[in-house]
Order: structure tokens, then C-alpha cells, then sequence
């Protein structure tokens, strides 16, 4: 088939974005024309229709019934095989699907289209020689281990009641009801409602009102919302609040000894063996998240250094797999009732972008620097996460059984790479984190 394609004049046709292109395409009738012959030839020889025998249908029957289906098949792939064509002579890397449109044209003999689309951005990696990373750093030790001793106390805790006024660390079980203008308003009233003073489960204003007073005590105040309040028609507004505390109960934490090694997991209750395993788990958890925090401020410094157009095709497609995934996670949170919870697409465009433009960064990089992932990286990274299972030669199996899973920790590895190509070109600043920040305990 004899097809002609050229570009289009820039000048004329400003672009709507930097990394929108457009083709001018065309397709000759009378080739057009004759393969929609062929086509129909071949159906002929095997459709069946009533009162014909198979292969004796008339010509003019099958046009008329397979006519339109067989001229939209042919100009299709016509118009596919011109547009690869197009681009194939101009070297361009096409980003998502082409939109396909209709020319007025007098011509006689061929059938005009405009084809507009996104190419891929050139990538040009920037030198991270006079790029600051800072890279956190944090050694566990006897503080860290004790610090996380008493947090597994603390998601143990039980409350037992006590006759005194209530102060911070508390559960207090109280009644209250709001009143804005005089009026009580939505979600303002609870019977019998728990909570914890000082977990920032309530406004601060709200636990201060709670903290001095004892079981059987009153109280009324006044309290402003933030003006960010998630509630809209509440957000700023000063309102009323009448309290009445039922119950405080003081936090009875666990002591650390057999029965509490053995709520953790160790059989016999051997307290050392409960602080070896701990402290090897937290070691590990501690690399993890020094890890990521180190990759992140990698992504963000490459993200600085490296800017470029994102194809808005792949960014679509890139809110399509977020908004499927949090649908997904929904489900499994909540339940099949949250399949239908409405998604704007909006809450996904920046963080759409932001993975779009890692993704072509990372892969650019990739490939000039030449950090694939090798095997024996992959077995590394895969034997690793084995150690925190009680059978590691199983997992290893479980990964090595498809090649999927294998592929997900390929990725892990290529980011691995790229990380530390970055941190060996860039000027990384050690600094100290503490352990709390970085575990994200609140104190």
C-alpha cells in the first residue's frame, strides 16, 4: 500500500505542550479500495447466510452487509501502517495513543488525516557534583533497644481506674456534647467516648478541658477549630462544649519478664533471647528505613537536577494504576462497599507526575551508566528478605518460583544502583537522626 506522511509546520499549528507532535497523514483510495475488495472476497468464501450455500453469497450482499466493517478494518491498518511509517523516518518516540482525525480535503484520490501525539523527552543526565545529599545516620544501641522495649509495653498497656483527677497519659471516659450559636451541631455529642490524654486522638483544646478533673466532675468551655479543620462547616468556628468525665483509668504497663517474652513470640519466655531477637529486628528496621530516607532525598535531588516535560498520555495512564490501587487497598481495608467510593483524579496528578518523571529519569540513567541489575545482586536482595521468615529457604523458593516476583526485586535492585552511583558523584552530608523521628514514635 502506497502511503505519503510529513510533518506538519510548527508555526502554524502552535502546540498545546512541548512534547505534543503531529503528523499529516494519507491514504491512497484507490489502494484503500482494493484491499477492501480482497477483504470482502475472503469473507465471501466463508460466510454462511440463509438460503445461500457456503462460498455462492453474492458480492453485492456481502458489501452491503460487511461493507462498513470491512472499510473501517482496512483504513485502520492503513492508517497504522502510515503512521508507523511517519514516525519510523522521523525517529520519534511515541508516548501513549495517537489521536486520529479527519481532513476536508478536494482530493480525489486520497484520504487526508492529522495525527496528533506525545513523544518521549530527551533525558540528559545533570552532573550531581555539586548536588548536597544529606544521609541520616543513626547506630543502634542499648538506648535504641530499651526505647523500643517501651513501645511494645506501651501497645500492650492495659488501664485499670483510679481516684484522682485526670493528667496526661490517662484514659478518661467521658460524655460531652457541642453547641455552636447555642445550638447543638453534628457530631458534637458522645455518650460513654474514650480516649487517651496527651495521643492527640482529640483537639488539644478538648484534652486540656478533660485534664484536672476526676470521675463524676463538669465542666464547660469554649474552644475555636483550626482553621483547617477537616469538617468544613466547623473549621474556625468558636463553639461551646458541656463535659462530664465518668471514668479516669491510669496506663498499667507490662513488666518485662517470661509472660511478656512470650506474648512476643518466645516459647520458653527467656527475656535475653526476647532482646537478642528485638535487637536483630530492629537493626534490621533501622537500615530499611535509613535506607529509604536516603533514596528519597536521591529521587528528589535527581527529580532537581534532571527537569523535563512528562508526557500527559503516561500520566493518565499512571493515575489509572494509582486510583486502581487505592481501590484495591480500599477493599481490602474496608471491604467490597468501598469498590464504588468516588476518586478525582486530581489527588493523583502529582504524585502521577512525580513517578512518570522518576521512571524516565531512573531509566535513562539506567542505561548510560550502565546499572542493570545483576544476578547475583538480585539473589543478594531476595536472600535478605528470607532472613526475617522462620523458613528463609522457602521464601527463596516462593521468589525464584515465578519471574514476576523476580522482575519486582530487579526493580529494587536498579533503584539500589542508581542510589549509590548518585551518592558516589554527589556531596553527601552524614547527619545524625534521631531514633524516635526515625521510627516515627510520638512522645
Amino acid at each position: 500500500m502506497e502511503t505519503n506522511a510529513t510533518t506538519t509546520n510548527a508555526e502554524a499549528a502552535p502546540q498545546p505542550s512541548a512534547l505534543e507532535r503531529t503528523l499529516e497523514l494519507s491514504v491512497v483510495i484507490a489502494d484503500l479500495d482494493k484491499e477492501i475488495d480482497q477483504r470482502l472476497k475472503r469473507l465471501g468464501k466463508n460466510v454462511k447466510m440463509p438460503g445461500f450455500r457456503p462460498g455462492k453469497v453474492p458480492a453485492n450482499i456481502i458489501k452491503q452487509q460487511y461493507g462498513y466493517e470491512a472499510h473501517m478494518e482496512a483504513l485502520n491498518e492503513a492508517l497504522e501502517k502510515a503512521f508507523k511509517e511517519a514516525v519510523k523516518a522521523q525517529q520519534m518516540r511515541v508516548a501513549g495513543t495517537p489521536k486520529i482525525e479527519p481532513k476536508k480535503t478536494e482530493s480525489e484520490t486520497q484520504l487526508e488525516f492529522t495525527a496528533t501525539f506525545e513523544v518521549y523527552p530527551e533525558v540528559k543526565v545533570a552532573d550531581l557534583n555539586e548536588v548536597e545529599i544529606e544521609r541520616p545516620v543513626l547506630e543502634v544501641g542499648a538506648t535504641e533497644l530499651e526505647n523500643t522495649l517501651n513501645v511494645l509495653r506501651k501497645q500492650r498497656v492495659r488501664y485499670e481506674p483510679v481516684d484522682r483527677v485526670a493528667a496526661t497519659g490517662d484514659r478518661v471516659t467521658v460524655d460531652f456534647l457541642g453547641k455552636k450559636g447555642g445550638e447543638p451541631f453534628q457530631g458534637g455529642e458522645a455518650k460513654d467516648y474514650p480516649f487517651v490524654i496527651g495521643e492527640g486522638a482529640m483537639l488539644a483544646d478538648f484534652e486540656n478541658a478533660a485534664t484536672g478533673l476526676k470521675a463524676g466532675e463538669s465542666k464547660t468551655f469554649e474552644m475555636t477549630f483550626p482553621a483547617d479543620y477537616h469538617a468544613k462547616d466547623l473549621a474556625g468556628q468558636a463553639v461551646t462544649f458541656d463535659i462530664t468525665v465518668k471514668q479516669v483509668s491510669e496506663a498499667i504497663l507490662p513488666e518485662i519478664d517470661a509472660e511478656f517474652a512470650k506474648s512476643l513470640g518466645i516459647a520458653d519466655g527467656d527475656t535475653q533471647k526476647m532482646r537478642n531477637e528485638i535487637e536483630t529486628n530492629l537493626k534490621r528496621e533501622v537500615k530499611s528505613r535509613l535506607k529509604s530516607r536516603v533514596k528519597n532525598q536521591v529521587m528528589d535531588a535527581l527529580l532537581k537536577t534532571n527537569p523535563i516535560d512528562v508526557p500527559k498520555a503516561l500520566v493518565e495512564i499512571e493515575i489509572d494504576q494509582l486510583i486502581q490501587n487505592a481501590r484495591q487497598d480500599m477493599e481490602q481495608r474496608s471491604g467490597k462497599k468501598m469498590k464504588d467510593f468516588p476518586m478525582q483524579r486530581e489527588w493523583f496528578l502529582d504524585q502521577a507526575k512525580r513517578r512518570v518523571s522518576l521512571g524516565l529519569v531512573l531509566s535513562e540513567i539506567v542505561r548510560t551508566k550502565e546499572l542493570h541489575a545483576k544476578p547475583e545482586q538480585i539473589k543478594s536482595v531476595v536472600e535478605d528478605a528470607a532472613q526475617s521468615y522462620e523458613h528463609p529457604e522457602e521464601v527463596i523458593r516462593w521468589y525464584y518460583a515465578q519471574p514476576q516476583r523476580l522482575a519486582e526485586i530487579e526493580g529494587v535492585v536498579i533503584e539500589d544502583n542508581v542510589v549509590e552511583w548518585a551518592l558516589s558523584s554527589a556531596k553527601v552530608l552524614d547527619k545524625a537522626i534521631a531514633f524516635d523521628e526515625l521510627m516515627g514514635h510520638r512522645g
